[in-house]
């Protein structure tokens, strides 16, 4: 399969690219980047569309999380290690309450680029190029800072490589292993009430783990875990240099991830983003916004999965609370009457942002539930899977969000907002979120909405 070249994307009218201002220097990066090797490989790719095909047939359930943009300054043992426990504690959470495979998705090792609604930001009456991401430009607002530099891409893949190396180390090397639920639960989240109830699901694991033991049964499955990365596919010069041809297949693969999805605001089916990306053989995503019509979501998937094979192709929803059970009704009957083989997962929290009295970009935790509560009850009433969630969340005691167990009001904000971009869910929230969400996915494996909840797992909403 051949891939179109860097002119012939950029002559399709690519959205959404930095506006580099030296080529000669763009060419030395992006030249640096096809001389470095993968990081991650062809048959990962593979292993990763197959669990995404038994989520599509209802088989499986996929967590996707990480930061809304990942930085430079980020990229430390501590950060990426309480991002990888927040998606390890939802995980357990998950699959012992709902009893269904979790895949886990990372959002990170690769999402440093940010699409944005103005190219420009201005402050005080001072207009300069908008932060795009640690991939394009730095978050201070000054004119140096802000100037598109192509050497980021560069630092993009170390920072990456970096990331994966340690993500690789922890899910590989004990931390985690299933004997660890206790260790995963620190001290701040232990003493919420969602954490309590964390704790009691970890005492029954361990009852159960050492049944197993006294059995003789030790899986590899109790000590590593199956961890994937992913990121908006949205600066063509990373992807496209990043893209090689598999040794064994003699297939193109973009071997800056594992899974790199299409953007609301790139996802013409006519634009650069899409053609590059059905040329991949990766599994791929594609946001869908409230303005996709059922038309829009076929065409895309005779686009970029024309033989519509299970696991390649996953819809990722991002409608709002107040529009999902009126949009996404048509588009799943749709689209499942077409005969398209597609997971279908929620993202609660594009649609659901605004900005607080205090200029703080913000999301309630009720907005987010409501979305994800809709996106299970059409997919219930029409019979098809609820695959999964993609959440920005962090591992932190940050306070980006209002709502939720621990009551964060608007006045709390400024406590601790770290996000260079969107806010996201800390980690009590998270795993509050991870308890309603194995609560639906009960719901959505029996006729039932009565039947009685796992031992010790009771969720009732609101008390999380």
């Amino acid at each position: 399969m051949t891939i179109p070249d860097l002119k012939t994307l950029h002559s399709l009218g690519a959205a959404q690219q930095p506006q580099w201002p030296d080529p000669a220097a763009l060419d030395a990066a992006v030249g640096k980047l096809r001389s470095v090797p993968p990081l991650v490989f062809a048959g990962e790719c593979d292993e990763l569309k197959e669990k995404l095909a038994a989520v599509a047939r209802g088989e499986a359930f996929l967590l996707q999380g990480g930061d809304c943009a990942e930085t430079f300054d980020g990229v430390t043992a501590d950060n990426v290690r309480n991002k990888l426990r927040v998606l390890l504690q939802m995980a357990v959470v998950l699959t012992y309450a709902a009893s269904v495979p979790v895949v886990k998705l990372g959002r990170l090792a690769g999402q440093y680029a940010k699409p944005r609604s103005s190219d420009t930001e201005t402050r005080d009456g001072v207009t300069l190029p908008a932060y795009r991401g640690d991939a394009v430009n730095g978050f201070e607002f000054t004119e140096e800072s802000r100037v598109p530099d192509p050497q980021r891409l560069v630092e993009v893949y170390h920072s990456s490589a970096s990331t994966l190396n340690l993500v690789r180390a922890f899910t590989t090397g004990g931390y985690a292993d299933l004997r660890q639920v206790h260790t995963w639960n620190t001290d701040f989240v232990r003493s919420s009430p969602v954490g309590r109830r964390y704790e009691q699901v970890a005492r029954e694991i361990d009852r159960a783990l050492t049944f197993m033991n006294a059995i003789g049964a030790d899986p590899d499955e109790f000590h590593r875990v199956d961890f994937h990365s992913s990121h908006e596919a949205l600066v063509l010069e990373y992807e496209h240099a990043l893209t090689r041809i598999d040794s064994r297949t003699q297939q193109p693969y973009d071997v800056s991830s594992h899974f790199v999805w299409i953007g609301e605001r790139t996802r013409q089916l006519d634009g650069a983003h899409v053609e590059l990306l059905s040329k991949i053989k990766n599994p791929i995503g594609v946001k869908l916004g409230p303005t996709t019509s059922p038309d829009d979501a076929i065409a895309l998937a005779n686009k970029l999965n024309p033989d519509n094979e299970p696991g390649r192709l996953t819809f990722i929803t991002r409608m709002g609370a107040g529009k999902i059970r009126d949009i996404l009704p048509n588009l799943v009957e749709k689209v499942t009457a077409a005969g398209v083989q597609v997971a279908w997962v929620c993202d609660p929290m594009h649609g659901n942002t605004f900005e607080a009295s205090s200029g703080y970009k913000t999301r309630r935790f009720d907005d987010v539930i409501h979305e994800v509560q809709g996106f299970f009850d059409v997919h219930r009433a029409l019979g098809t899977w609820p695959g999964g969630v993609h959440i920005e969340l962090t591992g932190d005691d940050v306070t980006e969000c209002v709502g939720g167990g621990e009551a964060l009001a608007e006045m709390d904000l400024g406590n601790r907002y770290e996000s260079v971009c969107d806010p996201r869910l800390n980690r009590v929230q998270s795993l509050e979120l991870a308890f309603l969400v194995a609560e639906m996915l009960r719901n959505a494996q029996t006729a039932d909405a009565s039947t009685a909840p796992a031992a010790g797992i009771t969720v009732t909403r609101g008390t999380a």
